[in-house]
């Protein structure tokens, strides 16, 4: 899942959650969601019914469509996984092939009675997702533009199908479901390549008018000697405090070639340069999140994304960077994530069962 926007002519390098680029969208490219209003799910077949809850005895089919893998599992309305697959992710439309053939797969290995089961289908697309129109309008990490879903899944596995961005769902799983449930204002940070999250207000999903998450990477924090980042902005949080950004930094601190963030987190307590470089990333993230704290407020912080795994060599910093920086609000606990990496398999078939992120 991640921050994956639509590419500018002078960015042909681009940075997102799933992979190492991300673009600028071009305004003609946001969906044609009127401003102001909450997007809608698509539920391809057409009736009310298709996006209410479901019954406890339904079955339910997710995909988490990522840039190097699409994730899928038919749940039950426990979780438990009655089937479970994943495929590498093709470049361009025929990813939605892939979808469609993992999609029949998982449905052949359920015995009969359990196909008469399934009731609903989610799939969850990284990029720019007009949910409204159903169509993914663009991904630069898996390479589309402009896919009309329409009623493609629905018709091949026989039932409705909803779709939405991948990272909305995480995020709203964790909220509802997971570390944020129980509280009404949450903001949720998915750390990975790229930096994006959720934000929920007084007990509601906050979406942008063409039905976006928040693009929480691309605050500007070190505009004055900044790096520049891919989308043509200069210093921006995910240039400091991404999965990749930490593994770069530490590497150009030494010299020395690093396999990933969780490698710098882990030789913190043993090398000064680990130490400084996770302290500046958490700097960069406490800096580009303060504001957000400030006009919304949120009760709870909750982590998760790849970076998240470094557990409380991460939460802890950050909570005290925010306290460092906060006069006038309380500082928000910082949390880690309860589905981690299945967040968003795990927010597909929440999703799914429930019709709506509500």
């Amino acid at each position: 899942m991640g921050t994956d926007q639509p590419q500018m002519p002078a960015a042909e390098s681009v940075s997102g959650t799933r992979a190492a680029e991300a673009d600028r969208a071009y305004p003609d490219d946001r969906p044609t969601t009127r401003q102001g209003s909450a997007a809608q799910p698509t539920a391809v077949l057409g009736t009310a019914a298709d996006t209410a809850a479901l019954p406890d005895d339904a079955l339910v089919l997710g995909l988490d469509v990522g840039g190097t893998t699409i994730k899928g599992e038919v749940t039950d309305a426990e979780g438990t996984a009655l089937a479970v697959g994943a495929v590498a992710t093709p470049r361009g439309p025929a990813a939605f092939d892939a979808m469609g053939e993992l999609g029949e797969r998982l449905l052949a290995q359920l015995p009969e009675a359990d196909r008469r089961r399934l009731r609903r289908a989610a799939v969850v697309l990284p990029g720019i997702v007009d949910t409204a129109r159903s169509v993914a309008v663009f991904s630069s990490n898996v390479g589309w533009r402009d896919v009309h879903v329409g009623d493609r899944f629905s018709k091949l596995w026989g039932m409705p199908t909803l779709i939405e961005h991948d990272v909305a769902v995480a995020g709203w799983a964790e909220w509802r479901y997971g570390a944020g449930q129980g509280y009404e204002n949450v903001c949720v940070v998915i750390l990975g390549t790229g930096i994006s999250g959720t934000l929920s207000v007084g007990g509601r999903l906050v979406r942008s008018g063409y039905g976006q998450v928040g693009e929480y990477g691309h605050v500007p924090v070190r505009r004055v000697g900044g790096l520049p980042c891919p989308c043509g902005n200069t210093g921006c949080v995910e240039t400091v405090a991404s999965g990749a950004a930490i593994a770069r930094a530490y590497t150009r601190r030494t010299g020395r070639r690093i396999g990933g963030a969780a490698r710098v987190f882990a030789l913190m307590s043993t090398d000064p340069d680990a130490a400084a470089v996770v302290e500046d990333a958490v700097d960069a993230l406490a800096d580009g999140l303060v504001g957000i704290v400030h006009a919304a407020c949120p009760e709870l912080i909750v982590l998760g994304g790849g970076v998240a795994g470094a557990g409380a060599a991460l939460t802890e910093p950050l909570h005290r960077a925010l306290s460092d920086r906060l006069r006038l609000v309380p500082a928000p606990r910082v949390v880690l994530g309860e589905f981690g990496a299945r967040a968003g398999l795990a927010g597909a078939a929440l999703f799914a069962r429930r019709g709506a992120l509500t």
